[in-house]
């Protein structure tokens, strides 16, 4: 098991104000993350989970109704105690710093995001699977992520339109057209960029991005 899934476990096993995970749910989970990780959610079986934490079926039920809400178990903590306090936390000092221009502010993001992608992608890369398949877990990571990345963004954007530097669209297209490309970055970076062999050059990758970007929101 590698360290950073080790680290979230054991933030998951201390979820503040509630029950603190008995052994068999932190190998349950484990396994569970594992699985849905590497197959994707409709692909696992709680027959699957359950031998891998070497536990009997019917205990991931005791403790889970369902394999939706052992889903769930996972997904939403990560939100609530890793990505949202991060995205209040580190992130906010990026958006709250000052910018010369949009494109500046877009490599600060990608610095300080990038780090964050590595460490904790196993786990991540659940969400990213599964929450375009489950409105609870969309609603959730609106509310808990996008809704203040929108809120501190917004001013900025707002900034450099007054500048005559960004076009004269609505913020919340303008994020939504910038996270695309820069998710889609991260993305290929993260599956291709790390191969042995691959021909990946990453600062070229992140500026042909970036001016992507800057060239598809000029005024």
């Amino acid at each position: 098991m590698s360290e950073p899934i080790e680290e979230w476990l054991e933030e998951l096993g201390k979820l503040g104000g509630e029950k603190t995970m008995t052994e068999k749910q932190l190998r349950i989970v484990r396994a569970a993350s594992e699985i849905f990780a590497e197959k994707g959610y409709a692909a696992s079986s709680t027959n699957e989970i359950a031998q891998r934490a070497g536990v009997a079926e019917g205990t991931i039920f005791r403790h889970y109704k369902t394999k939706k809400d052992l889903l769930v178990s996972i997904v939403a903590p990560v939100m609530a105690k890793l990505v949202a306090p991060f995205v209040m936390r580190e992130f906010y000092k990026v958006l709250d710093s000052k910018y010369d221009s949009y494109d500046q502010m877009l490599r600060a993001i990608l610095e300080n995001r990038l780090a964050f992608l590595e460490k904790h992608m196993h786990v991540l890369k659940i969400f990213i699977q599964e929450i375009p398949f489950h409105p609870e877990l969309q609603e959730q990571f609106e509310n808990l992520v996008l809704a203040k990345v929108f809120e501190k963004i917004t001013p900025n954007i707002r900034r450099f339109q007054e500048d005559g530097t960004l076009v004269d669209w609505s913020p919340y297209t303008i994020i939504r057209l910038t996270v695309s490309s820069l998710i889609g970055y991260a993305a290929v970076r993260t599956l291709y960029g790390k191969r042995d062999g691959s021909s990946w050059d990453d600062e070229q990758e992140r500026e042909a991005t970036i001016a992507f970007i800057m060239k598809g929101l000029a005024p």
